[in-house]
């Protein structure tokens, strides 16, 4: 964790964007401290995708600052694209290719000296060194995820969106990427996770934050959420939150 003269990750003010006639954000204020995994939580189509998609420069917002890494979204987003990386719920490894070559592969895009060289350290640090020789189309669901978030990391970002990582992972598979995110966060790396489950922001994050009608509804951790709903558990918290959100949002 980071602490308190260290400037935020991530900083979101009063954050807007509309489809059409269809407001997603309504003036989203968001701060996710450097070290920090923050869990961003909302229905489908509460505007999750929608807030990465700015952060990650995608997308222009209609109103309103946001900034990660220390540069502005809108002004400064080369610099915020080398200070990243993105993981979406679709894993993007080639599956002809070996671990290690799929490693060495975005090494070398990324003009990384060595790339050998970090891509073994990369497989080791993920568990992957017994597998690194076999094609990846060989791999569990786990152990893909796994390389693709060590792919993510080739470059050093210090930011790291997961936009449902543990998506249609068996339980063996979201129990890797657990494991994955704790060494990411153990060696001070910021993330922002979005998830729909309620046990994995629990697990993972530091801070929880409950999107609901285009604004952070309550922030804080799990105890925090409960709290605020009157609800003894965060499944039950979570559809207390977010109960009356007709769910017909643009992600």
């Amino acid at each position: 964790m980071t602490t308190s003269n260290v400037a935020p990750a991530i900083a979101v003010r009063g954050l807007r964007k509309s489809f059409g006639d269809l407001e997603v954000l309504k003036g989203l204020d968001l701060t996710v401290p450097a070290g920090c995994v923050y869990a961003l939580l909302g229905v489908n189509g509460a505007g999750k995708t929608t807030t990465v998609s700015i952060l990650t420069t995608l997308w222009t917002p209609d109103a309103g600052q946001a900034s990660v890494a220390g540069f502005d979204v809108v002004r400064e987003g080369a610099r915020v694209r080398e200070a990243i990386a993105v993981t979406g719920q679709n894993v993007t490894v080639d599956t002809v290719l070996t671990g290690l070559e799929n490693l060495v592969l975005i090494a070398r895009l990324r003009h990384v000296p060595h790339p050998v060289d970090v891509a073994r350290r990369l497989l080791d640090r993920f568990g992957l060194t017994e597998a690194a020789g076999k094609p990846t189309g060989t791999y569990s669901g786990g152990m893909k995820r796994r390389l693709d978030i060590a792919m993510s990391l080739i470059g050093s970002p210090s930011v790291i969106f997961l936009d449902e990582p543990t998506t249609g992972l068996d339980p063996a598979g979201r129990r890797e990427v657990w494991s994955a995110v704790d060494e990411l966060a153990a060696a001070g790396v910021s993330i922002l996770l979005t998830t729909q489950y309620m046990d994995e922001a629990a697990r993972l994050a530091h801070t929880i934050g409950v999107l609901h009608d285009g604004v952070i509804a309550v922030e804080g951790d799990e105890k925090t959420i409960l709290d605020a709903a009157g609800e003894a558990d965060l499944e039950s918290a979570f559809l207390t939150l977010t109960a009356s959100n007709p769910g017909n949002d643009k992600e």
